[in-house]
């Protein structure tokens, strides 16, 4: 009985992960309603705040460069670090 119980849990957790994994937010593409709707602790100001950083800035070149944004620290982003991707989308430069 022990077995089959621990074989559910595994199959629950596999199962999760490969649910979250179908639900990343990139961040260079999302726009402002999907950042708020998809991330804990982002609301529709910070949502706009990503956007507008990366329209001023450029793609993000690493979810770690979202806590230059005004309103996002370390808690947001690691609230979120599971859920977010950054797509390859140019250089950056200019930063």
């Amino acid at each position: 009985m022990e077995r089959i119980t621990r074989m559910l849990v595994l199959a629950v957790m596999l199962a999760v992960s490969g649910v979250a994994s179908a639900d990343l937010v990139d961040i260079n593409k999302a726009d402002a309603q999907t950042l708020a709707t998809g991330l804990n602790g982002v609301g529709e100001a910070r949502a706009n705040a990503i956007v507008a950083y990366r329209e001023k800035y450029g793609p993000f070149q690493s979810v770690e460069e979202l806590t230059q944004v005004r309103g996002i620290g370390e808690h947001i982003l690691e609230l979120n670090r599971g859920s977010l991707s950054v797509s390859a989308r140019g250089s950056g430069a200019g930063r």
